[in-house]
């Protein structure tokens, strides 16, 4: 799959804003801070989720706009079609998706799109919370299991209204509850056991990837977790008994949001987050191109991939490397970085973009 146009208006730092790149590398180049990651993070609305800087929306409308924001795009696929996202001036934080000119659910996108990217931020990843982990393993989990989005929307809403009864005296209704336990059991138990399938298959794919200059990464689901075909059952009877806990607690405490996601140097038998940070952005790729292959695989095209700042942090022979390995596996990759000179040897069918002051234009 490939975005073959896309339009970006009042968004960031960008008043008016189009680009129509080719299915192969696209590269955005330019100063720090000219607005290289504001496409990016624009293509990543183009999914379900609040894209790679998980910000508000409020504050993706550009400042000296009229408040609200508009990102379209022309998306060749099996679905294909056009789609678009953003918000008005009257309401800054409620999203509005349209999919081929229709009104749709921001889940439905992930039947047009499915987009993974990597950013300077994520080499955290491994440090941080789990709830990055996890966010980190939905998206890989969405690209190959598209009802995935609907599945965490509707647990998470259930969970808040469970929290909300629980905690607000005088409102304990134990009908309202037990069907909020149960709406939270049945789409728990789908997560739990997408993101059990997903670990699993992207194990094999890392095992099964060629040699290279990439750390291998070892996955597994730590925290809660349930067998596949025992996870409603499971869950629904924990959450009926641990209702006073959550009460005291304030909080739900057993479920899929309790899952994290571990990650082994294979090579060292060493946890990822006490690995030096090159092992750890060598990880994160080597997870990023297995998962790109076993998409190719699943569903006979590519994600579309956002690599920010990539190359920056790799030296030549790695940066080939990872040239190499993307243009071998195909598919649409956009990579921003602050000269061309980072990405020589690419090939001439690559799109060349260089970004300025709020504009945008062919290289």
């Amino acid at each position: 799959m490939a975005i073959l146009r896309l339009s970006l208006t009042d968004f960031r730092c960008y008043a008016d804003a189009l680009l129509a790149p080719g299915p192969g590398f696209v590269v955005l180049t330019g100063e720090n801070g000219a607005g290289k990651t504001n496409v990016l993070e624009a293509v990543s609305l183009l999914a379900p989720g609040r894209g790679l800087r998980q910000a508000a929306l409020s504050e993706m409308a550009r400042s000296s706009g009229p408040g609200g924001f508009a990102v379209a795009a022309r998306v060749d696929g099996p679905a294909g079609g056009e789609i678009g996202t953003g918000t008005s001036a009257a309401a800054p934080e409620r999203r509005q998706v349209r999919i081929n000119g229709a009104s749709a659910s921001a889940n439905a996108l992930s039947e047009r799109l499915a987009v993974l990217w990597l950013t300077p931020a994520m080499d955290r990843i491994f440090t941080d919370s789990a709830g990055g982990r996890r966010r980190f393993l939905d998206r890989l989990t969405l690209a190959l299991e598209p009802g995935h989005a609907a599945h965490a929307s509707r647990y998470e809403a259930a969970m808040r209204a469970r929290n909300r009864l629980l905690t607000e005296p005088g409102r304990l209704d134990p009908a309202w509850l037990g069907a909020l336990e149960a709406a939270m059991a049945e789409h728990g138990a789908a997560i739990a056991e997408a993101r059990s399938r997903t670990v699993a298959a992207l194990a094999a794919a890392i095992a099964a990837a060629p040699e290279g200059p990439f750390a291998r990464a070892e996955l597994a689901l730590e925290g809660w977790q349930a067998h596949e075909g025992e996870a409603q059952e499971m869950l629904a009877a924990e959450l009926g008994a641990g209702r006073a806990r959550d009460a005291a607690a304030g909080r739900t405490l057993a479920g899929p949001h309790r899952s994290d996601l571990a990650v082994t140097h294979f090579a060292k038998r060493q946890p990822a987050q006490r690995c030096s940070t090159g092992e750890q952005k060598a990880l994160l790729l080597g997870i990023v191109l297995a998962h790109a292959d076993l998409v190719a695989e699943r569903a006979g095209t590519r994600p579309v991939l956002l690599l920010d700042e990539v190359a920056a942090h790799l030296d030549a022979v790695r940066r080939a490397a990872l040239f190499a390995r993307l243009a071998e596996g195909g598919g649409q990759v956009w990579m921003t970085g602050t000269e061309s000179a980072l990405f020589e040897g690419l090939g001439p069918s690559t799109s060349w973009f260089r970004v300025a002051e709020g504009q945008i234009e062919r290289a």
